[in-house]
């Protein structure tokens, strides 16, 4: 809707693709995994959740069933338009400021390894600005070896496939990553650029925005609970 493709993203397959390379028809079929388990297990019950690129609502929806308060933000009106049962929010993350602060600010799909820093810097700065003094913010990293054990693919109970085909270095410390995903009756593709982070340049990345590390919720420590550093 008016949103052109990021520069490094690109899609391919049936119905509309986001800014990021995202297809909404691929996303809305995809299986929800522990996800929701883990946010429930990290936070306080019913809490108010800001939950930063929504997409079609595949968390959104498990958490409004588990009792959670969820405000749905995406930058894509055809990916948050599938969105029920939360309020809803079309806009950039990275230009987010809804003037109000949540009890947790969640930014999942590995979104905090931008492949521009300036972009990552305004994203964790959203998730500051939005999180109570006494809040948390949930964050999803990459796992250590997401951009070194490839090719890989992992067939789907439910019948699909998914193939992380490569990530080639383009400069800068990015890595250009491709991926398909097939279905038995369609096929839908994905390139996107994403930056690498060690441990010690996530934290760093979170001390600029304010924020620190409180637990990695999983023992991968793909999942991570940061809170206030001030």
């Amino acid at each position: 809707m008016g949103l052109s493709m990021r520069a490094g993203h690109q899609g391919t397959g049936p119905g509309p693709i986001t800014p990021d390379g995202c297809a909404v028809e691929l996303y809305s079929r995809l299986p929800i995994g522990d996800e929701p388990d883990i946010v429930a297990g990290a936070v306080p019950a019913g809490a108010c959740v800001l939950e930063l690129g929504c997409g079609v609502g595949r968390m959104t929806h498990p958490l409004l069933e588990r009792g959670f308060t969820v405000t749905a933000v995406d930058e894509s009106e055809e990916m948050v338009e599938r969105v029920r049962g939360a309020r809803t929010v079309c806009s950039p993350i990275e230009d987010l400021d809804l003037g109000e602060t949540f009890d947790v600010v969640i930014l999942a799909s590995f979104l905090v390894h931008a492949g521009d820093v300036e972009i990552r810097r305004a994203l964790l700065r959203t998730c500051a600005r939005h999180v109570a003094t006494d809040g948390c913010v949930l964050i999803q990293r990459e796992g250590e070896d997401y951009h070194t054990n490839l090719p890989r693919e992992r067939v789907d109970p439910s019948g699909f496939t998914v193939r992380m085909v490569s990530a080639e270095p383009v400069g800068d410390g990015v890595n250009s990553v491709y991926a398909e995903y097939e279905f038995p009756d369609a096929t839908w593709t994905q390139t996107f650029l994403a930056r690498p982070l060690t441990k010690q340049q996530f934290e760093q990345a979170l001390a600029e925005a304010g924020l620190k590390v409180d637990a990695y919720l999983t023992e991968d420590r793909i999942w991570v609970r940061a809170v206030r550093s001030v």
